[in-house]
C-alpha cells in the first residue's frame, strides 16, 4: 500500500480545495496517484473538486516581443517569487523574447546558442543564463517559446508577469485585445468545441459516467428510483456538451458581456480570431512540497544513531 504523506494531501487540497480528509480517501484509493486522486474527487465532489485544479506551483515569468506582424511568447522558470523581481533576470527574459523574433531559434537550445552578452556574462545566451545563476544564487530556465509569422495580426496581453497570451486576428485591434484578455482570464483550451483535444473529452465523458454510477447507488441504497439507462446516457452527453462550451473560446460567454458568446461578439464586428496562444507560469510542473515534519524527524533519528 503507497504511503500517504502529509505533505501529499495538501498538495491535492491546493488543487481541489477538497476537504482534508476527503483528499486523503481519494490519494489511499488511487494508492497515491495524484491525477487518479484528483478526478476521484470530482467524481464525488463534483466541480467542487476542480475549481482550484489551475492553480500555479512553479515560478517565473511570461513575456512576450511584437515587431511588426512578428511575435513571441516566452516562459522562463526560476525557483522562487522573488527571482521574477530581480531586473537582471527580467532583461534576460524580455532579451531572449526579442532574439526569438529577430533570429527564429528551432528550439530552446538553438535559442540559447545565439549571440548575447549581458552583466558581464556572454558570449551566448546560455553562457549568461548560466553566469547569473551563479551570480544570484537560483536555478533559471527557458522553459518554453512560440512564435508567431504567419502574416495577421497580433493582438497581446500579460497579467502580470505570469499569464500571457498572443492572439492571431483579422479585423479590429479593440476586439482582438479584449479576446486576448478573456484567454487570460477564462483559460479556454480550444477555439471551438470540436477541436477540444479528444483525451479532453474521454476524461470529462469518464468522469460523468462515475459520477452518474456513484447517484444510481445513492439512489439504491436510499430505495429511491434509479434513471433509466437513457435518461443517464442523454444526462452523461449532456455533461460533456456543456463541459465543451465552457472550454472552448468561441462558445464562452464574453467576460465583458455576458449577454453575448465570444463568437457574437467578434461577428459584431467583423473581426476573425484565427489562433490563441495561452502560457501560464508554471502550467503543468509540480513544485516540490517539503515536507517540514519529516525532515525534522529525519535530521533528529539522524542525530541519534550518530551519538
Amino acid at each position: 500500500m503507497a504511503v500517504i504523506t502529509a505533505s501529499m494531501v495538501a498538495e491535492l487540497r491546493g488543487k481541489t480545495d477538497a476537504p482534508m480528509m476527503e483528499c486523503k480517501k481519494a490519494l489511499t484509493e488511487a494508492e497515491g496517484n495524484m491525477e487518479k486522486a484528483e478526478e476521484l474527487l470530482r467524481v464525488k465532489l463534483g466541480s467542487k473538486a476542480g475549481k482550484a485544479a489551475a492553480r500555479i506551483t512553479a515560478e517565473g515569468v511570461v513575456v512576450n516581443c511584437v515587431e511588426g506582424d512578428v511575435g513571441a511568447l516566452l516562459e522562463v522558470n526560476c525557483e522562487t517569487d522573488f527571482v521574477t523581481k530581480n531586473d537582471s533576470f527580467l532583461a534576460l527574459a524580455n532579451a531572449a523574447a526579442a532574439l526569438i523574433v529577430k533570429h527564429n531559434p528551432a528550439d530552446v537550445a538553438a535559442l540559447g546558442a545565439l549571440a548575447y552578452e549581458q552583466d558581464g556574462f556572454g558570449p551566448t545566451l546560455e553562457d549568461v543564463r548560466k553566469g547569473l545563476i551563479g551570480k544570484i544564487g537560483e536555478n533559471m530556465t527557458f522553459r518554453r517559446f512560440k512564435r508567431f509569422a504567419s502574416g495577421t495580426k497580433l493582438a497581446t496581453y500579460l497579467h502580470g508577469t505570469r499569464i500571457g497570451v498572443v492572439v492571431e486576428f483579422d479585423g479590429d485591434e479593440v476586439a482582438a485585445k479584449d479576446v486576448a484578455m478573456h484567454v487570460a482570464a477564462m483559460k479556454p483550451v480550444s477555439l471551438s468545441s470540436s477541436e477540444v483535444p479528444a483525451e479532453l473529452v474521454e476524461r470529462e465523458r469518464s468522469v460523468a459516467a462515475a459520477k452518474a454510477a456513484e447517484d444510481a447507488a445513492v439512489a439504491t441504497a436510499a430505495g429511491k428510483p434509479v434513471q433509466s439507462a437513457e435518461i443517464v446516457a442523454k444526462r452523461i452527453e449532456g455533461g460533456v456538451q456543456k463541459f465543451l462550451k465552457e472550454v472552448s473560446l468561441f462558445n464562452q460567454a464574453f467576460v465583458k458581456n455576458d449577454k453575448q458568446t465570444v463568437e457574437q461578439m467578434l461577428k459584431a464586428v467583423n473581426t476573425t480570431v484565427k489562433g490563441f496562444t495561452l502560457y501560464v507560469v508554471g502550467e503543468g510542473i509540480e513544485k516540490k512540497v517539503d515536507d517540514f515534519a519529516a525532515e525534522v524527524a529525519a535530521q533528529v533519528a539522524a542525530a541519534k544513531s550518530a551519538a
